[in-house]
């Protein structure tokens, strides 16, 4: 499978585009209560999420159904990472355009490449 390519209206800022793309979607915070598992993260990483939005068993971050705790806003609209700048691995790697992306936005109804209108 050939990567995706980005519109060329996304070639101005990439950097910005990509923060702007995840700002405005969320899907693959909202796929699986199974995706946002701890996986290389060291006892000082996971020791800076906050409790609450680690799961029980401490394998990955809580869910609520599929949607991750830390997730806020509405999928698609606009969404934001309420550990952002402690979120794990898995959270990290995900990035826009990638088969996670794709799955994760082709589970939620959203297109590739995103319209303009997306980002915000």
């Amino acid at each position: 499978m050939d990567a995706p390519r980005f519109p060329d209206w996304i070639d101005d800022a990439p950097e910005a585009v990509d923060s702007d793309l995840c700002q405005s979607c969320g899907a693959c915070c909202s796929t699986s209560a199974e995706w946002p598992r701890f996986t290389l993260e060291d006892d000082a990483d996971l020791d800076s999420i906050p409790a609450e939005y680690v799961a029980a068993d401490q394998s990955g971050m809580r869910c609520e159904g599929e949607r991750c705790s830390a997730l806020t806003g509405e999928i698609g609209k606009g969404t934001a990472c309420g550990v952002y700048a402690v979120r794990p691995l898995v959270c990290r790697a995900c990035l826009p355009g990638d088969p996670e992306c794709l799955m994760a936005r082709e589970r939620h109804g959203l297109p590739w490449p995103p319209e303009p209108a997306e980002l915000r």
